[in-house]
């Protein structure tokens, strides 16, 4: 019989090996798939998720009993009205520690804290009450009269200062993504960050990750609507709404924000003249296994942000496409699912399992998230996984464990693979923009 503990690192080794999240890396591992239904933890009902904003947004409205004419709104579905996927990269370059951090972007305006969540709601005429004290007591008291009052909070606190994620302190006030506090007892803040069983933060903790990040410092957004149906006029046009700005902002120009970006950074990859040229940023090799490690973890599912959202997205088009009884939006979905492959390959390429130090670095990240999906239970794994993790990065940080050759073959590898992603998702959004426009 197999031990929670063999299960545990077998969903592990599965999430490092395939990049996927822990649901569904532990449901191909378990009886092909069969579970035991949600954990609810307090009267709520932990479901899990990919997208942070979206699967916060959809199990607080399947808490709150709210519901399209036909079901519950769930996350795909959630993740297209939002404006669906996005496109964006940025290498970051910091003095103070001579680091370098690749920020990549796959969600609509990631770039905005509240632009997806605030835009969802309006367009499906959700009554939601915002609350963006700049005082910590205010914010905390905000939070305690939320959860008081039976109702959950959406807040975004810094990720390192959560604590549960055993972030280094270089990643201080880096910025995090919602999650859901739905519940206090004890000193401890119930916290749903897509886990899939009880997770809890101290509410000091809770209250300093709150604060920590200027630009969203103390935000917290509470829906009130509750036990209502989306009416089906409503619902139609916020799809279609979600899938048009989806549209408009990926085939726009900006080389930050929209699909130039992969084109940029296909080139900067290989570019030894570019100042921001991945050949004269890591030219020393310093710092450069902690970029590849942050692409494989930026672009995966089995990181901390949700990954690429491709596959996502392809479900929440076959979603929207029975709201608009629209098939063409059906046979967009493969198109979509294809690209995510890519992306999968392109992961594979930054960090290849067939390099030992690599597969290790792969195998700790996931144990990391996996760790955080099953909550207080998983806790006593976290510390010494992120330790080692931490110890391999640094060793790493001046001297590569691959040689500058093969270094070299990555990174035009790499470059290669978003040239034909950048060409197959432009391909993708002029076919959408065809479907909506017919």
């Amino acid at each position: 019989m197999t031990t929670a503990k063999q299960l545990k690192a077998r969903v592990r080794a599965r999430m490092a090996r395939t990049g996927e999240r822990y649901a569904v890396a532990r449901a191909h591992v378990v009886s092909g798939g069969a579970g035991t239904g949600p954990v609810v933890d307090l009267g709520w009902t932990l479901r899990g998720g990919t997208d942070p904003d979206a699967a916060a947004l959809a199990n607080v409205l399947a808490h709150q009993g709210v519901t399209g004419p036909d079901g519950p709104l769930g996350e795909p579905l959630l993740l297209v009205v939002g404006g669906g996927i996005g496109a964006g990269y940025i290498l970051w370059e910091f003095a103070h520690d001579d680091s370098r951090v690749v920020t990549l972007g796959f969600a609509h305006s990631w770039q905005y804290f509240d632009r997806r969540i605030e835009a969802t709601a309006d367009r499906l005429g959700l009554d939601v009450a915002w609350s963006r004290t700049g005082g910590a007591a205010a914010a905390s008291r905000a939070l305690a009269s939320a959860l008081d009052a039976g109702e959950p909070a959406i807040v975004w606190p810094d990720r390192y200062h959560l604590g549960y994620w055993h972030l280094p302190d270089s990643l201080d006030g880096h910025g995090g993504h919602p999650v859901v506090a739905y519940a206090a007892s004890g000193g401890r803040v119930h916290v749903d960050d897509r886990t899939l069983a009880p997770l809890t933060v101290a509410a000091d903790d809770l209250d300093r990750a709150r604060a920590r990040v200027g630009s969203y410092r103390n935000a917290l957004l509470v829906v009130r609507t509750s036990d209502a149906v989306v009416p089906g006029d409503r619902l139609r046009a916020a799809v279609r709404a979600g899938l048009e700005a989806g549209v408009a902002q990926l085939g726009g120009t900006s080389t930050s924000f929209a699909l130039p970006a992969w084109r940029k950074w296909s080139r900067l990859l290989v570019d030894p003249r570019a100042a921001k040229g991945w050949p004269t940023v890591f030219a020393d090799g310093r710092g450069l296994l902690q970029a590849l490690a942050d692409v494989w973890e930026g672009v995966e599912p089995a990181g901390t942000s949700g990954g690429h959202l491709r596959g996502l997205f392809a479900d929440g088009l076959e979603e929207a496409a029975a709201v608009l009884d629209a098939p063409a939006l059906t046979a967009e979905a493969p198109r979509w699912r294809d690209i995510a492959d890519r992306w999968h390959a392109l992961a594979e390429t930054a960090l290849p399992d067939d390099v030992p130090a690599l597969a290790r670095l792969r195998t700790l990240t996931a144990t990391v998230s996996g760790a955080v999906a099953e909550g207080d239970a998983g806790a006593a794994d976290l510390p010494a996984a992120a330790a080692e993790l931490g110890r391999l990065r640094a060793e790493h940080a001046a001297a590569s464990p691959v040689d500058a050759e093969h270094l070299r073959a990555v990174l035009a590898g790499l470059s290669g693979h978003l040239a034909a992603i950048h060409d197959a998702e432009a391909a993708a959004v002029a076919r959408l923009g065809a479907v909506l426009g017919g």
